[in-house]
């Protein structure tokens, strides 16, 4: 059993964490349980910022309690543990400050110095370690190098061991070191499009001959194959423009230079609305046309204008898209929603429509579909994730 602390937006993270798991549930607000035999790897996450195995589960108690607890069961544990320790210790939920959690440390750091044991604790600036910071230190990534994750829930408390942290620095070099970047396109975050990814559901295979094969219908520069490649797929994208194709083919063997990549990737130039796709398609995975950008929420006659184009062009493409699929296809789509001062949305109309155009929005446990909805908090259009199924 792992714990996972969610990202900024924890309905969208734990979407992700449904569609990929058989068995999960939430846990707190800002952490979710996956009861799972499989190991979970945070690097094939995109919305999860850490990951832990559940070493025990505590009643609900104060820090001061619960501390003890701790550091009576690891002077226990570690007491003939063989080399130093690389220790870091985060706290989740409980009412407590970072000179209490590094006071913790240094507890069992003491007892365990008697004992034999030579522990390097990380220092607590905050009463939990960033991602950074866990990451730099590779906590959670060997034996010796250990993140004690604490977390207070509903009902109880969990204690469990980092198997590791999301790492920043390889995803923005994904992002920022490509070789061909267009803004004007948008700038979809590359652990977003994984995240997208994993909504899909589906599983890898080491067979080429049997490796799922995701279709991105406006691919732009990217970003949503790179990810489908690194998570194990053959991508296949086209887009309206000449030149995306060519930046996506140019970022893709920029991205094969740097990784090791199982899978391959087809490329043509093709209008999403009429386009004919060639098969087979396992999955279809897309940000699709977000309409312009807004520095602050549009007038409503222009709001209507542009909500009108886009509904238009995206119900175009999925009546197109509809026939070349075979039935039970997943189709993850990212579809502008604006937003307004009063924090509201509007959306397209399509998506009351969905029935409509032949297919059927999945409905998942824990997680209402309104509430997949990715943005800044500066940002006037927001990405309204879309899980379908043809």
């Amino acid at each position: 059993m792992y714990i996972a602390l969610l990202g900024r937006q924890p309905e969208i993270s734990i979407a992700e964490l449904e569609r990929r798991f058989t068995s999960v549930r939430w846990f707190s607000s800002e952490t979710a349980i996956i009861d799972t035999d499989r190991i979970v790897n945070v690097q094939q996450l995109g919305g999860t910022q850490k990951t832990g195995r559940v070493i025990m589960t505590l009643p609900l108690r104060d820090w001061r309690t619960t501390s003890m607890k701790i550091v009576q069961h690891y002077q226990k544990a570690w007491s003939d543990f063989e080399g130093k320790v690389t220790l870091g210790i985060s706290t989740y939920g409980f009412t407590t400050n970072a000179r209490d959690v590094q006071k913790t440390g240094l507890t069992l750091k003491s007892k365990l110095k008697a004992s034999g044991v030579s522990v390097r604790l990380i220092p607590n600036q905050d009463v939990s370690l960033s991602s950074a910071t866990s990451h730099h230190n590779k906590l959670g990534l060997s034996e010796n190098k250990i993140e004690l994750l604490v977390v207070k829930g509903r009902d109880s408390i969990i204690l469990a061991e980092s198997t590791g942290s999301q790492n920043i620095t390889a995803l923005a070099a994904r992002d920022q070191g490509r070789p061909r970047r267009d803004a004007f396109v948008g700038m979809l975050p590359p652990k977003l499009a994984l995240l997208m990814v994993n909504l899909a559901g589906l599983s890898t295979h080491d067979k080429a001959q049997s490796r799922p094969r995701i279709l991105d219908p406006f691919c732009g520069t990217g970003v949503l194959l790179q990810e489908s490649l690194l998570a194990g797929y053959d991508a296949y994208g086209t887009d309206l423009a000449e030149k995306m194709i060519s930046y996506s083919e140019d970022n893709l063997k920029w991205l094969k230079s740097n990784n090791q990549l199982k899978g391959s990737w087809t490329l043509h130039e093709g209008d999403a609305m009429t386009t004919t796709w060639n098969g087979p398609i396992d999955a279809v995975v897309a940000e699709t046309y977000l309409g312009q950008p807004f520095s602050a929420p549009p007038s409503p006659a222009k709001l209507k204008e542009v909500r009108g184009n886009c509904n238009h062009i995206i119900s175009t493409f999925l009546k197109n898209l509809h026939g070349q699929l075979k039935p039970g296809t997943p189709v993850i789509l990212a579809v502008p929603a604006w937003r307004h001062i009063d924090g509201t949305f509007t959306h397209l109309p399509l998506t009351e429509a969905i029935d409509a155009l032949g297919y059927r929005q999945i409905t998942l446990s824990h997680v209402r579909n309104e509430q997949l909805l990715y943005y800044r908090p500066d940002q006037v259009v927001a990405r309204q994730l879309l899980i379908l199924e043809a």
